[in-house]
């Protein structure tokens, strides 16, 4: 296995939740780091900023991206629109689509992308957005591990965050009935561990890999768990048969400061039972089974500490609030 420090990663999505995280674990490692952004200026804060390589450029362009592959051997794609605009499947596609031939052209080794776990049948749109994606990266003709993952637990997790605000303000909710569908949630920490292990894949390995938890819960019992943990009293749950998904995330939007355009592809994505149907990415690498933090003890890790001053990323625990987290994020007082 080729040393850390003689292979270059290159982390798209630099600035996202999952990126800010997984860079600075990277460069702990010893990889040489490459980062895409948009604006040098977004990443010129961060404490790790010295220790990578910036890429300026949108992700759109042809020229920008040939400069971000060129020597990479592994490529992790977290880009992804998620703002409730209509022609985000068609956004998705291109970039993705682009993104794979850059890859294909400069010779990277690996691609890994991390997606949204997912029965089979109809899915949500976004949902629906992410399954594709992963299809074209894996059909651009580099070696690609597509990670699947449901509800991401750790502070400034879009999902997380609406899990924590929903529970907060309301101590007795009228939910849609789908909120009893079974879902594995899984640590961030985790997923973290499990990217990291993705880079280690044999080269001709590319396909999906579903990563989930050890816990498998319904939303319902999630709220029930997060409440405990935080001393809140027990909340009453009403299920109703007639609120849509549409008026779901509008009514999300409404009552908690998760944005609208955040909120409606994560009510749909509740919309699905979604348990992972194997595990064996560790053996794929080459890795030992790891044990996976269970939901209560990912809810206490992400609330330990917050509302207080954010550090940066990489700093602390990965399920901790940070300055790179969105301002809507965090307990803001409630």
């Amino acid at each position: 296995m080729t040393a850390p420090r003689d292979r270059r990663i290159l982390v798209t999505g630099a600035t996202g939740y999952i990126g800010s995280r997984l860079t600075p674990r990277l460069v702990s490692e010893g990889y040489a780091v490459r980062v895409l952004t948009r604006a040098a200026a977004r990443v010129a804060d961060r404490e790790w900023s010295d220790q990578v390589e910036i890429c300026e450029g949108d992700a759109t362009s042809d020229r920008v991206l040939a400069a971000a592959c060129e020597g990479v051997d592994v490529a992790y794609y977290l880009l992804h629109s998620m703002d409730g605009s209509g022609d985000f499947v068609e956004r998705d596609r291109e970039l993705a689509r682009r993104f794979g031939l850059a890859a294909q052209k400069a010779g990277v080794g690996r691609i890994v992308y991390l997606s949204g776990l997912h029965p089979e049948g109809e899915l949500s749109d976004h949902l629906a957005s992410r399954v594709e994606v992963g299809h074209l990266l894996m059909a651009s003709g580099v070696p690609t591990a597509v990670l699947q993952a449901a509800v991401i637990v750790g502070s400034g997790s879009a999902s997380f965050e609406m899990l924590r605000h929903l529970t907060h303000r309301l101590p007795v909710m009228l939910t849609p009935k789908w909120l009893d569908n079974r879902i594995q949630p899984i640590a961030v920490a985790d997923v973290l561990d499990l990217l990291v292990a993705a880079a280690d894949l044999p080269g001709e390995v590319n396909r999906e890999f579903d990563v989930g938890g050890p816990d498998v819960l319904t939303y319902r019992q999630m709220i029930e768990v997060f409440a405990d943990v935080a001393g809140l009293a027990r909340r009453r749950i009403v299920t109703v048969p007639v609120l849509t998904p549409y008026l779901a995330s509008h009514w999300v939007g409404l009552v908690t400061p998760v944005p609208a355009g955040v909120a409606k592809p994560l009510v749909g994505s509740l919309l699905h039972e979604v348990v992972a149907g194997e595990d064996d990415l560790g053996a794929f690498a080459g890795r030992p089974r790891p044990t996976l933090l269970g939901f209560r003890e990912a809810v206490e890790r992400a609330l330990a500490g917050d509302g207080g001053q954010r550090p940066e990323p990489g700093t602390v625990e990965p399920g901790r609030l940070t300055a790179a987290d969105p301002d809507w994020a965090g307990d803001r007082g409630e």
